[in-house]
């Protein structure tokens, strides 16, 4: 495809240790086109986050990436050399992360450290040069007073205002892919409205691919054009957002629409998934969400499913995809 920016294909990821260690991430496929917003949803440890750090090769040091490939704007990021790697971070490729407040350094100001991150991507540009280029991008993620602010140090800035600094760094780079790892987590209801706002603004108007990864479904309904659900360190359904939530086809999709609230005057009860997530060392037989879910069949537990194609951008991770009454 022609407008395909990332493709992840078959990425398998383990953590090293005694008898192999265990996996957590098991033949993840995923695709980001240009200028699309994809959310990336699942319970904590589905492997979502081992997923972005995979494509930015920042995995912790006891995981490796064990199979499978990664391409960026055709290039296959797992053969980049580490030099090749770190010109990518940053510049066509950055990340923001959750809790933005512990990212940023205490001592110094706000100011000196988007400067210093600008001077990274543009070491040529003068010292006004810099300043004009910060003040630029405070502008830009919504901080008002950007010359004032500049000045202020870490602890002088909310947690929201903090996130909209942490924005304004990843896109000095002018990004074509951001990774946003939960950014909005650490937020009260309001503030992350506003994040998610600026969020698609900001993606629009740059014409910016988004891997929004989150456990918040209402922001990934918000935010993202298609969504891929995760679960036990592999991707079980993806479709458009809309598709989704009115034809969920995988039974862990809809047991999370389920537990979602809803403004509607008539609504269902919210339910809960019976159970846990399976630790990585013991990961059931057949279909991983087998053992939570209340359509499986017998053979839920001894045949691992594929990929079943639903619809022309629909596809679920299930052996009963396309058959379970809504």
């Amino acid at each position: 495809m022609s407008d395909l920016l990332l493709a992840v294909r078959g990425l398998r990821a383990r953590v090293r240790g005694p008898h192999g260690g265990a996996e957590v991430l098991r033949g993840v496929d995923l695709d980001v086109r240009r200028g699309e917003t994809v959310g990336l949803v699942g319970e904590s440890g589905s492997g979502k986050t081992m997923t972005a750090l995979s494509v930015l090769r920042l995995l912790p040091p006891n995981v490796e990436v064990s199979a499978g490939e990664i391409a960026f704007a055709g290039r296959d990021l797992l053969a980049l050399s580490p030099r090749e790697i770190q010109a990518l971070r940053g510049g066509q490729i950055a990340m923001i992360f959750q809790d933005a407040l512990r990212h940023l350094n205490p001592a110094f100001t706000v100011g000196d450290q988007l400067e210093a991150v600008i001077r990274a991507h543009a070491p040529r540009l003068s010292r006004a040069e810099v300043r004009g280029r910060a003040v630029e991008l405070f502008a830009q993620v919504q901080i008002v007073e950007p010359e004032r602010r500049l000045r202020s140090y870490p602890h002088q800035f909310s947690g929201g205002m903090a996130q909209r600094v942490m924005i304004a760094m990843a896109l000095s780079g002018s990004p074509d892919l951001l990774l946003a790892d939960e950014p909005t987590s650490a937020l009260d209801v309001t503030v992350q409205a506003e994040i998610l706002l600026l969020l698609r603004r900001i993606a629009r108007q740059r014409g910016m691919s988004v891997l929004f990864i989150s456990h918040n479904l209402g922001a990934v309904w918000q935010l993202c054009d298609r969504v891929a659900v995760m679960y036990a360190g592999q991707i079980v359904e993806v479709a458009a957002t809309q598709e989704l939530v009115d034809a969920p086809a995988h039974p862990y999709s809809r047991a999370l629409l389920r537990a979602l609230p809803t403004l509607a005057l008539e609504r269902p009860p919210l339910a809960s998934i019976p159970g846990s997530m399976p630790v990585l060392t013991a990961i059931p037989s057949g279909c991983a969400f087998h053992p939570r879910c209340t359509h499986a069949i017998a053979a839920c537990g001894t045949e691992p499913p594929a990929m079943s194609r639903l619809a022309p951008d629909h596809d679920a991770r299930c052996l009963l995809a396309g058959q379970i009454p809504a």
